[in-house]
């Protein structure tokens, strides 16, 4: 051993404390609820604003509609108007193209005809009439004024005698009321349509509506006046019908400030009568342009009592004012759930917030521990592989040693867990024991995962490091570890690396790896320690994956993959009844290559998918005509293809052999997710296929996951049986193995029998079947 040892420096990092989470915790909970709140209001004055606006613009839309009725209405009434103005104007025409002179009586009795042919036209008319001035129709200083009304029955016209009872239609009493005293025709007025306000008529009897309209010859002298008469209820009955809200109102007033419509949909008439009377109190007619065609919708408050109205209401074609009252409360009605959804809504995001701190606050107490213990194996309580790679990335020179407890899986297999668990502990107590007795904390001792250590020391030179290896394998072999009093044999394969003078950018885990491919080496070349020499064997290496790799493709393509067969006995019909399916790549000049000899190239280029098929393709052909089970290995990725298991269910279903089909899945092939291995399974047992495990006894946990999985055949690996008829623990081990394959009913299947010895103890141990030399070596015929 050298002489004393530098410290290796650490570089430790301390997790925070829980007061400071806590408080952290607490303020950033606060901000959020604060948030949560303000974010509240705002959303509410927002949604207060845009609900209130979308509502007024509902409203607009309707109110505005009803004006549109009630204007198409009032301009049907106009039409009707101007029909009889053009009516007069047509029959004086023809007077004038005859040339009859002032006297055209006689055109008197077709123009009354025309006049009630129109008026019965007319829908909802009272009456109506021409009203010529002196001359027309008539002789000088008369007036020709025929008139018509309904009868109170309103079934048929009758001509009122007008004529006597007014010199001039300007005494009429419509004519006050329509147009007034002080009107003048003029050219502006030709084709206009007056309004008067409602009024009562003595010939009818009730509340009427005159519209009137100029009528002018051909060189625009006056030649009288058209009208129409209508009953208020006509007007009633549009804005009756027009419904805004549950609760509003509508209404017409005339331009004289007086109210044509019925509320009539509250039963309290007082509050009718109080809004009436407020409504006419505002003189609406007076803040719009009685006298435009249309008018723009305007808005203002109204409050009767303790309700609050907006009114929405505009002049119609009439010269009226047509308006809606809708309370306040209903435009703001749409906020209220949305405020009682929002407090729950808020109530419930608080509350869940706190219970999620709560439980936040609990986790990440639980993390703080964990994040302390990240760096601590749970087993042995020595540092892990985190903090191997973060001491690795102080030192720029260090040594590193991984070391490698042998055949750990066959203990973990035939004696469990717990007893696996003692091992490592013991180990770990040994190697803890022997960093102590150096140069204080010059040794750094690691668990890794799995069944590897790790020391970590200072710079050594290749003899001193070499015999830090012999000390710590004497140590771990040198005296048995004892599990319920039965003496157990652990020996060890140790990888060693070196690092000098560091480079900028070189990562932390390289030297890591270097020992991890150290340990590989020594077990392929049976040597207990090995050194890494990055300057040895790395170009070759290259050149030998390169050339490897062009001779897989040229053989894929050139369809130079063939399937070999190794017969499989059976030693209780002692004859053979089974083949296993292996690849094989044959040269060109006819020499074969073993799959050892390319299948890692295969998998690195991504290729072993491709060979996979083409062996399942080859084999199923070549069993199609035959009896004897045959099987085929399948790694992991073929089954966590969906491609490959694509094709592996098309070839079950075109050949129809299925029965006989064994498919080996390597349980020492990583396998993550053994969920797929589980539906690759249920896809193909249909079939009739049978499902095999291979290599047995080398991969992780094994007993557990073959409970879970519905195989028939255990195939034992081949270093149990190799020297099953020497190695006493490999026979236990073995033994072991059958009798849980017993117990489930499972069958199973010895490999590397190569010898008349080691089937003996095969047969001793009741294996069903036996494959290796001794039998057979793989061949291209059956």
């Amino acid at each position: 051993m050298p002489g004393k040892l530098t410290r290796l420096p650490t570089n430790r990092k301390t997790p925070p404390s829980r007061q400071s989470v806590m408080w952290l915790l607490g303020m950033l909970v606060l901000v959020f609820v604060a948030g949560m709140f303000l974010l509240s209001t705002l959303n509410i004055n927002y949604s207060r604003d845009a609900l209130s606006e979308l509502r007024r613009q509902q409203i607009h839309e309707v109110v505005s509609a009803g004006l549109m009725r009630i204007n198409a209405h009032h301009s049907t009434l106009a039409g009707y108007t101007t029909t009889l103005a053009n009516v007069g104007e047509s029959f004086h025409a023809i007077t004038e193209n005859r040339d009859s002179g002032p006297d055209s009586s006689y055109l008197r009795t077709p123009l009354e005809d025309a006049l009630k042919d129109h008026l019965q036209n007319f829908d909802g008319a009272l009456g109506g009439g021409l009203w010529f001035q002196p001359g027309v129709f008539s002789g000088p200083a008369i007036s020709y004024m025929p008139y018509f009304i309904y009868s109170p029955d309103e079934q048929e016209l009758e001509r009122l005698d007008v004529d006597n009872r007014f010199s001039s239609y300007r005494d009429a009493p419509w004519f006050s009321h329509t147009l007034g005293p002080e009107w003048t025709p003029g050219p502006d007025t030709a084709d206009k349509v007056y309004w008067s306000p409602i009024y009562y008529d003595v010939n009818t009897e009730r509340p009427v509506l005159t519209l009137a309209s100029p009528m002018y010859d051909r060189r625009k002298n006056l030649l009288g006046m058209a009208t129409t008469t209508w009953t208020a209820d006509r007007m009633i009955d549009v804005v009756s019908n027009i419904t805004v809200t549950e609760h509003s109102f509508t209404f017409l007033n005339d331009r004289n400030n007086r109210n044509l419509s019925s509320f009539g949909k509250d039963e309290d008439v007082g509050k009718e009568q109080a809004l009436m009377d407020e409504i006419l109190t505002l003189e609406l007619s007076g803040s719009t342009d009685g006298r435009s065609p249309t008018g723009a919708l305007a808005t203002r408050t109204l409050t009767v009592g303790d309700d609050d109205y907006e009114l929405y209401y505009a002049a119609t074609a009439g010269g009226m004012i047509y308006g809606a009252g809708v309370p306040v409360d209903e435009i703001n009605a749409g906020l209220r759930p949305m405020k009682q959804t929002n407090q729950r809504v808020l109530v419930g995001t608080v509350s869940a917030i706190l219970f999620l701190s709560l439980y936040l606050l609990y986790r990440i107490i639980q993390l703080i521990r964990e994040l302390r213990a990240s760096y601590t194996d749970d087993l042995t309580g020595l540092p892990n592989r985190i903090r191997l790679l973060q001491d690795l990335q102080t030192p720029d020179d260090a040594s590193l040693l991984i070391i490698n407890l042998d055949r750990f899986n066959e203990i973990n297999s035939l004696f469990g867990n717990v007893c696996g668990d003692h091992v490592l502990l013991a180990v770990a107590k040994r190697l803890t024991a022997f960093a102590g007795d150096q140069v204080p904390e010059s040794l750094g001792v690691y668990r890794l995962p799995g069944d590897e250590f790790a020391i970590l020391a200072p710079l050594f030179d290749e003899q001193a490091i070499g015999e830090l290896a012999v000390q710590i394998r004497h140590l771990v072999n040198g005296e048995r570890i004892y599990w319920q009093q039965q003496p157990l044999t652990v020996d060890v394969s140790i990888g060693m690396a070196m690092r000098r003078d560091r480079k900028p950018g070189e990562s932390a885990d390289q030297l890591v790896s270097q020992a991890k491919v150290a340990v590989l080496q020594a077990r392929e070349q049976n040597r207990h320690h090995l050194l890494y020499d990055p300057s040895v064997g790395v170009e070759e290496n290259y050149e030998a994956n390169l050339y490897w790799a062009n001779r897989l493709k040229a053989a894929i393509d050139d369809d130079r993959l063939m399937p070999w067969f190794q017969p499989i006995y059976d030693n209780q019909l002692q004859r053979v009844t089974k083949y296993e399916c292996l690849v094989r790549m044959v040269e060109p000049d006819g020499r074969v290559m073993s799959a050892g000899q390319f299948v890692k190239i295969a998998d690195r280029l991504r290729l072993n998918r491709r060979i996979t098929v083409l062996m399942i393709d080859k084999c199923f052909a070549r069993f199609s005509s035959r009896k004897e089970e045959f099987s085929i290995n399948l790694s992991y990725g073929d089954i966590a293809d969906p491609e490959t298991v694509t094709r592996i269910l098309q070839a079950l279903d075109r050949y129809d052999i299925g029965n006989r089909v064994i498919f080996e899945i390597l349980e020492s092939d990583g396998i993550t997710n053994y969920e797929e291995i589980h539906n690759f399974i249920e896809q193909v047992k249909p079939f009739g296929c049978h499902i095999a495990i291979d290599d047995f006894g080398t991969g992780y946990s094994n007993f557990a996951h073959l409970l879970s999985l519905n195989v028939d055949y255990i195939k034992i690996d081949g270093s149990l049986i190799r020297n099953l008829d020497q190695d006493h623990t490999a026979f236990l081990v073995t033994r072991g193995i059958v009798q849980f394959a017993r117990s489930l009913n499972i069958r199973t299947v010895a490999e590397f029998v190569h010898n008349e010895s080691v089937q003996d103890r095969v047969r001793e141990l009741g294996i069903d079947f036996s494959q290796g030399d001794y039998f057979g070596m793989p061949e291209a015929l059956v």
